[in-house]
């Protein structure tokens, strides 16, 4: 691919993004997003109470590609700010059996904005069965991801774009 192709930005809301919390399997972390709006951001803001109590462990925001991505891409690049924890983008791929087969890549999230660049190559698959290697073509839904831990969530992404 020659030039970024932007994924979402908020600029237009943000339609098709959805919270998920640990609570659909008995986990009691309790998450919120809110777009936000304010010195020339779109941002949506990921806020919450990460909670490893009764096997849980994530808040995310996910969301649902309405169309395929390109085979050769090679990167996702956020812009994102944080509180200077460890956060995660989780890939879900067409034909998943499970709920928690996905593909993750982390990153820090300081407290000024930031470029991220996460190749592909980069995703890890989450449980044995899944190709090591993330085919971009099959990737169904992107998830901004609180994970792992007892914290405090609060993770703000103004745009992912693709090359």
């Amino acid at each position: 691919m020659a030039d970024p192709v932007t994924i979402t930005d908020f600029r237009e809301g943000a339609d098709g993004w959805r919270v998920i919390t640990d609570q659909v399997m008995g986990g009691v972390s309790e998450g919120q997003a809110t777009l936000r709006k304010e010195m020339g951001h779109a941002y949506l803001e990921l806020t919450g109470a990460v909670s490893t109590a009764n096997n849980g462990g994530f808040v995310q925001a996910r969301y649902d590609l309405p169309e395929r991505l390109p085979q050769d891409a090679g990167s996702l690049h956020l812009r994102v700010k944080g509180n200077g924890q460890r956060y995660f983008i989780h890939l879900r791929v067409r034909g998943a059996a499970r709920p928690w087969h996905y593909y993750q890549a982390a990153f820090e999230a300081g407290p000024d904005w930031q470029q991220i660049t996460l190749p592909f190559a980069s995703f890890r698959p989450s449980r044995d069965g899944l190709a090591q290697n993330i085919d971009p073509a099959t990737i169904a839904s992107i998830a901004l991801v609180a994970y792992g831990r007892d914290h405090e969530a609060r993770v703000s992404l103004e745009r992912i774009e693709l090359d």
